[in-house]
């Protein structure tokens, strides 16, 4: 395993990681023997050194989103850090798994769902990288994820629930048994305590986001959960995650290999990408 440092830019670093992979709770490590990258960024470090190396022919950065020990608690996940890092050795396409609660009967543990929309109930974080003195950047965020990812990661595994809303709250306790029935009758599907300003700070960065949800219990409140609604423990989200991270990592790997590649005329023209074109930024992007 070999080690780079990049600075504000790549370095020395080989700017060749076309996609990036943000692992959630209990997913720490993926590639094999890869090349350690330490990015420096204008907003401090990322929860750790990239990870550099080659998933399904494609050139890849790994990146735990709670450090390698899960030291970062969901509040203190430095995402600005963490995507500008990722942008900085490459990075145009990012999949983000996470671990979920559901909000419905029918999306049981296991179930991986692949959210079409987001509702942020966070608050205290660092929400834009456009924080600045200088022009307001204003971006779209009708639609938060790439459309070429999703199907990219719905068309690896027939089981995979294509669309639903992710509600992210801040933690880092879980939902009272009254949030989530309120959560529930919103018609939203699963909750996490990551996906924001995740998503949002990746737009900003024009970089295509795909979200990608484990659920690992039945949130508080929802009916159905064979425990008869015992509140959900950390223990056990580790567990469930542990029980289907080799399914996971098959699904990021099939999806990995199926997205479009940076030379394609989808590449040129996804909306994700296109995202800042006509606008004035402070600073230049990485």
């Amino acid at each position: 395993m070999s080690t780079a440092t990049a600075g504000r830019g790549v370095g020395s670093v080989t700017a060749d990681a076309e996609i990036g992979i943000i692992g959630g709770s209990g997913f720490y490590r993926f590639l094999t023997d890869p090349e350690l990258v330490t990015v420096d960024t204008p907003f401090g470090s990322p929860s750790a050194a990239l990870a550099l190396g080659t998933l399904a022919g494609r050139r890849v950065a790994f990146l735990p989103r709670h450090g390698t020990e899960h030291q970062f608690p969901p509040h203190r996940v430095n995402y600005r850090a963490n995507l500008w890092a990722l942008r900085a050795v490459g990075v145009r396409q990012v999949l983000a798994p996470s671990a979920v609660g559901s909000l419905r009967p029918e999306l049981g543990p296991g179930t991986v769902v692949v959210p079409d929309q987001v509702v942020d109930r966070t608050s205290g974080r660092a929400h834009t990288v456009y924080d600045a003195t200088g022009p307001v950047v204003h971006v779209s965020f009708g639609d938060p994820y790439c459309p070429r990812g999703r199907r990219a990661v719905v068309g690896a595994r027939a089981d995979v629930v294509d669309g639903g809303t992710l509600v992210v709250i801040n933690g880092p306790r879980f939902s009272s048994r009254a949030e989530s029935v309120w959560h529930a009758a919103q018609g939203w599907s699963v909750v996490g305590m990551t996906g924001q300003p995740e998503a949002a700070i990746a737009r900003e960065l024009a970089l295509c986001f795909t979200c990608v949800t484990l659920v690992t219990d039945r949130d508080a409140g929802v009916p159905g959960d064979p425990t008869d609604g015992e509140p959900v423990t950390h223990a056990a989200v580790l567990e469930m995650f542990a029980a289907n991270i080799g399914r996971l990592k098959d699904l990021l790997t099939d999806a990995v290999a199926a997205l479009p590649g940076p030379e394609t005329d989808d590449d040129a023209t996804c909306s994700c990408r296109r995202v800042l074109d006509g606008l004035t930024l402070p600073f230049p992007l990485p």
